[in-house]
């Protein structure tokens, strides 16, 4: 029997980034969505800080002070790379040019609502530019650990937490498997090595759809 290994958080990132097509105009999230730009290339990234163009995470000692991404990752500006004011950023966001964004989430409901700016008991909150990308971009991705650290499932039937955006996610990674959020529910299209459908599901509140064509998660990170 195959041992049960979750995807890491490169690993996570890495097999996301396999779905951007070439040209595509992609914001990426703080938190693991920022991984995404070391393993894509033929995309522009676009960050709400005012970093477009940019290319992977550099290494200590090779980063430029003033060149970070939205989560404060020092990253390197491509050739047609720009650097642009916050506002022009955001007009960009507004305007509906991202192919995608790549968000993290603590839920994400099975109709495509999420849940990424308040936890329970939390005073205020930590909007940001979530709500603009989530109405903004063309597409949005989430990637998210599949439970809470108390082993709570963060995909669900209704999200419980205040949500960020309705009905947009289309996309879902998990450190469990790739879903893609259909009419139907959450179908699982790619599964982590060693978990079974059932093992999925036993860790999933909604009911999950399974593709005919599963395949096990391989050759990421």
């Amino acid at each position: 029997m195959t041992e049960k290994t979750p995807l890491n958080r490169r690993q996570m990132a890495a097999r996301v980034a396999q779905e951007f097509r070439e040209g595509w105009l992609v914001n990426l999230g703080i938190g693991i969505p920022t991984l995404c730009s070391n393993f894509a290339k033929e995309v522009i990234f676009h960050s709400e800080n005012g970093v477009i163009g940019y290319g992977p995470q550099v290494a200590e000692g090779e980063e430029n002070i003033n060149m970070v991404n939205a989560g404060g990752q020092h990253v390197s500006l491509l050739p047609g790379g720009s650097i642009v004011h916050h506002a022009d950023a955001f007009a960009i966001i507004r305007a509906g040019y991202l192919d995608v964004s790549v968000l993290g989430s603590y839920e994400v409901a099975e109709n495509g609502d999420f849940a990424n700016w308040k936890t329970a008991g939390r005073k205020g909150g930590g909007i940001g530019g979530a709500m603009d990308l989530a109405v903004g971009a063309k597409q949005v991705f989430i990637i998210m650990e599949h439970t809470t650290r108390d082993g709570k499932p963060r995909l669900l039937k209704e999200v419980a937490l205040p949500a960020t955006a309705r009905g947009v996610v289309k996309l879902l990674m998990t450190n469990l498997g790739l879903f893609d959020v259909t009419p139907g529910g959450f179908a699982l299209r790619e599964i982590a090595p060693g978990y079974s459908p059932e093992d999925v599901q036993a860790v999933t509140e909604a009911e999950l759809l399974i593709s005919p064509d599963l395949i096990q998660i391989s050759g990421t990170g």
